[in-house]
């Protein structure tokens, strides 16, 4: 779809916020919280943002970090003024808000994003809900403004008092009956929560994530050599060599396979796996989701010979 920017202001010195509105008379898609949309810029790079609402204003609101080690999106996303126009994707959502009776959010940094929206939702149907939100400190920390005096959003700032960091033991404590837990934020913020939980015994099917770069594979993992893939609707077989992905052995031999992110976090280039062991380095499917045979074919790779996929 065609967008154009209608407002670009810097909510902290290094967080754009951007809205978009549409470039006809036609209406965006609505969406719900924890949704993001795909934005191709002009050099062709396709990046994810999530949508941070209000989804009522008929708009679609980002909140983009200028990442210094980034590959160029977010620099680019901060240098577009209003008037400009993108392409941007129908939104997708693999990190909702689950049937839960409590709901447990806890940001890092720029992860605010697709929470925010979900404290906007939940306030809307009445939810229970509870948002840690933890920043290098106030100043580099967005939608301060709007969040705070809400007395279920709790600030954590690095800069500020030792007491008031957040402690997953305090902060989260001990599993409850129909509690969801929701993070976002940099690999090292969702690790942290994610294993002080699991210590704490919280089931996995309770915590829900989202990445905006997929986690390093565990170093013991090591290269998995080269391997065949096969495609089950011609028999046509590839080689996949160590350091390629089996999309980009794909899309070099013309195969129309489905594809966005190309960093395992966004489930667009999800396919069937129907024969082989693969090697999952993904971070978008669940457990359940690799054992009913779902395989990224932008991260993932084998652990056997050949994978046969339904393509």
């Amino acid at each position: 779809m065609e967008a154009v920017i209608v407002s670009h202001s810097l909510a902290t010195p290094d967080i754009a916020v951007i809205d978009l509105a549409p470039a006809d008379a036609a209406e965006f898609p609505a969406y719900t919280a924890g949704a993001h949309v795909d934005v191709r810029l002009d050099s062709g790079l396709v990046r994810q943002y999530s949508l941070c609402g209000p989804p009522e204003s008929g708009r679609y609101r980002l909140a983009v970090l200028n990442e210094p080690a980034s590959r160029g999106g977010s620099r680019a996303m901060h240098a577009l003024k209003v008037g400009d126009q993108l392409l941007i994707s129908a939104p997708r959502n693999r990190f909702p808000l689950v049937t839960a009776r409590r709901h447990v959010l806890l940001a890092g940094g720029i992860g605010i994003t697709p929470l925010l929206a979900m404290v906007r939702q939940l306030e809307t149907e009445g939810g229970d809900w509870v948002l840690h939100y933890c920043a290098r400190s106030r100043a580099h920390a967005a939608f301060v403004p709007e969040l705070a005096g809400e007395p279920r959003v709790i600030f954590h700032f690095d800069d500020g008092s030792p007491g008031q960091m957040l402690d997953i033991a305090r902060d989260l404590g001990d599993p409850q009956p129909h509690t969801a837990v929701y993070v976002c934020g940099p690999a090292g913020f969702i690790d942290h929560v994610l294993g002080k939980a699991e210590a704490l015994g919280w089931p996995p099917e309770a915590l829900h994530k989202e990445r905006f770069g997929n986690a390093a594979p565990d170093e013991g993992a090591g290269a998995s050599g080269g391997f065949t893939v096969r495609l089950a609707s011609t028999g046509a077989e590839y080689e996949v060599p160590d350091g390629r992905s089996v999309l980009d052995v794909l899309l070099e031999n013309g195969v129309d396979a489905p594809y966005s992110c190309q960093q395992g976090i966004c489930g667009e280039c999800v396919v069937r796996l129907l024969a082989g062991e693969p090697d999952h380095r993904d971070d978008v499917l669940t457990d359940d989701e690799h054992a009913e045979g779902m395989f990224t074919t932008c991260a993932s790779r084998a652990h056997s010979p050949v994978l046969e996929l339904d393509l």
